[in-house]
Order: C-alpha cells, then structure tokens, then sequence
C-alpha cells in the first residue's frame, strides 16, 4: 500500500495562484465563487439595487410631486402647474391644451423641478405629460391630465374711466363685476392705485358688485392716476375667478368747480380756485327741490329729449310738462338731474325764482359755456336747497360721504 503524497509547502502556494489568477481572469472560478449576481453595472437596470440588503449600494426610490392633481376639475388658471423629483431628475416636461396650444415651462438646472410660466386659459383641459429618470438610470414615463375653471365661474369686471380718459379733479375710479364679490379684502389688495400726487386714498363698497375709490380730497389738478389691476385667478367668493388683469392710466385736468345757489338763484364756474363766470339759474321748486352737496358731471347732449313721465307726472298734474327738448344738457344724475337751458317759459324767471323739476336752469349763454367747458369729472356743489342728498350711488355722489365713513 502506497503512502500518500505529500504536497509540499511551495507546490500549495502555486496551485493557490493559479486558481486565484483563473478567478480573476473570469475562468470557472469566477461563476463559482460568492458573487453570483451581475456586474453593478448590469444591475442597474433590476430592482435589486433598490431593495435593501439584495445589492450595495442601494438606490433610494424616487420620489415625485406633481400638481396639479391628475383629473382635477376647476382649477384656477392662476393655480402654479409643477413637477418636482426627488432621488432623481425631470428629463423632458410639456403641458398642453385640448386645442394643441403650448404651454411655455422652465427646466430647472439639475432637473428636479419643473414650473409652467405661460398664462393657462379658462375652461380648458390641459394634458401634462413628462419623463422622469431615478439615481439608477430608470425612465418612467406619466401623462396627467386637469380641467381649468368653467365659464360659468369666470368673473369680469367694467372699469370706469376708461384707459386714456381725461376726467376732473372729482371722478371716482368705478369697477363694476359681473359677478357678487365676497372677498372684497382680496380684491382690493389686487388694485394697486397711484398718482403723481402721491394722494393716498381708499375704497367704498356701494354693493356686492360694485367699488369705487376716491382720495380724501379732490384729485390734485393736472395729476395722472394709474390703476395697476392684478385680478387674474383671484377667488371672489363661491369659486367665482377673476379672468384680467389690466393697468388704467387717467388724466386729471384742471380744477373746475362750479356753485348753484338756490337762494340766491346763482351759478357760479370756477377754474383752478379763479372765478371765470357767473349766470342767473333757477333750480329746483318746493315740490322737487334740487338735490343739495356734491354732484359729478357725467355726460352731455347738444339736445336732450325730456318726458315727464319718467318722474312719475301725469296729464292734469300742475307740474306735468308733456314731452320736451332741451338744449346743452349736461347730466348729474341717472336719474335726471342736468345743467342745460331753461325752456322759454322759464327764461323770465331766472335769478328771481325756483322753479324747475329738480335742474339748474341757465340762460344761453351760460348753458352754452358749461357744456363746452365743463366735463366728466368736474363738480357742482349745490347750496341752500331744501332738497336732501341725492342717492350716492345715483351718479357720483362719493363726496358727499364723510371721508371717515367712505373708508371703512
């Protein structure tokens, strides 16, 4: 019986060599030894590097937030789109509308966030797909879709005056909404009022859907008033959306400020604190005493039709004057209250007596120079009447209101 071999120390060492070299040059060792799995590089594309304890090192699962949410139905036009990723980065973003009409969004550098900055219309449906890559190189790919605010929530507003409008030194700025608005704190933080005079100034709420705003005293004369509007997405109340936003410049004239006197039977014109004339009226009788305070110029009409019985004058009344026209009529009020030229009748009695249905009448001369240099904007304060105010919101009748109570 043979004894058997011994290896010696030296051969051991070199076999241990070999088998180590064959492992390392990827030889039949390499499949057998402990770390069986793929390469790190391969493994990139299995879940295994992100399961903790499978492969090292792990990659942390990405994480997205989206908005806004997927199907969301009535989404303000002014809500912000984005996407944002965690443990990875946005590759491609796009929003669209059903119309195919693009969207513009920024990319941020290192790709973890992406923001719409183009303007979103109303009631649209918008897709919005992307394309998002995790640390380990995997593409996952998503399409959202949303639906802005309807047009049934969509709220307009008229602004008074107009853009370019010039106006005197007692125009109010006016904005009428199509729809009630409830939060009225948040409308008017959206109007931005300035002008060169630097007057500050305040709101009036005359209802739900209408404000105005004046200073405490006239508007400085030769001024420009500067409406900066900014209601684009902002919630009126009962998901009512304001849909513009617009700025408002207004020119304010030269001061012209005329005084009817109903005792004295006077009208007095003033420009820039100078007197520049002053006319025999008549005003308002007993029965329908002119109303008394502040009222604005509105508008005016070479010839304006008159019929009493829009004041409630019937045949056989003593007031009653049928159907007449008038000439140089400028109005004070919806209601009917002008400045225009006393009817013949009436002519004899100017500067002696009260006698109209609640108007300044004036001779020729003087109605003529009140509607060729008066405006809108411009004011007459009525004196001595025994007429109450005239309803503040019939017309302008905002300075009639104490400052302390027309800011609150």
């Amino acid at each position: 019986m043979n004894a058997p071999k011994r290896w010696s120390t030296g051969r051991k060492a070199a076999v241990l060599a070999a088998a180590c070299a064959l492992a390392a040059g990827g030889g039949v060792f390499a499949a057998a030894g402990p770390l069986a799995h793929p390469s790190f590089a391969s493994e990139a594309a299995t879940p295994e590097r992100s399961t903790q304890g499978l492969a090292f090192p792990v990659v942390p699962p990405l994480q997205l937030a989206a908005a806004p949410a997927d199907s969301a139905v009535q989404v303000n036009p002014a809500a912000p789109v984005t996407l944002k990723v965690g443990n990875g980065r946005i590759e491609r973003a796009a929003l669209t509308s059903e119309a195919g009409k693009a969207v513009t969004g920024t990319l941020a550098a290192d790709g973890s966030t992406w923001a719409a900055t183009g303007p979103l219309d109303f009631n649209t449906r918008y897709t919005y797909s992307y394309s998002v890559v995790d640390a380990a190189g995997r593409s996952t790919d998503a399409t959202r879709s949303f639906t802005t605010v309807t047009t049934a929530n969509e709220a307009d507003a008229a602004i008074y005056p107009l853009d370019g409008m010039k106006v005197g030194v007692a125009q109010p700025l006016q904005l009428t909404f199509s729809e009630p608005v409830l939060n009225r704190a948040a409308v008017e933080k959206a109007i931005k009022v300035r002008s060169t005079s630097g007057q500050p100034g305040d709101f009036h709420w005359y209802s739900n859907t209408m404000v105005r705003y004046r200073p405490q005293t006239f508007w400085a004369a030769n001024s420009t008033v500067t409406m900066d509007i900014k209601l684009f997405g902002v919630d009126l109340g009962k998901g009512q959306i304001g849909n513009f936003n617009k700025v408002v410049t207004v020119h304010i004239g030269d001061k012209k400020i005329a005084y009817a006197d109903a005792k004295a039977h006077t009208f007095t014109a003033t420009i820039n604190g100078r007197k520049v004339g002053q006319w025999p009226a008549t005003l308002g009788d007993t029965r329908f005493p002119s109303a008394r305070g502040y009222l604005v110029f509105m508008e005016k009409y070479r010839v304006e039709h008159m019929d009493a019985s829009t004041i409630g004058l019937k045949p056989g009344d003593p007031a009653y004057y049928g159907q007449l026209d008038v000439n140089y009529a400028t109005r004070l009020t919806p209601s009917g209250e002008f400045i225009h030229q006393a009817t013949d009748s009436a002519m004899p009695f100017l500067g002696k007596a009260n006698l109209s249905h609640g108007c300044v009448g004036l001779g020729p001369a003087g109605a003529k120079w009140v509607f060729e240099n008066m405006t809108t904007g411009d004011v007459v304060q009525v004196v001595n009447t025994e007429g109450d105010y005239a309803a503040f919101d019939d017309g302008f009748g905002d300075w009639n209101i104490p400052w302390a109570k027309y800011a609150n």
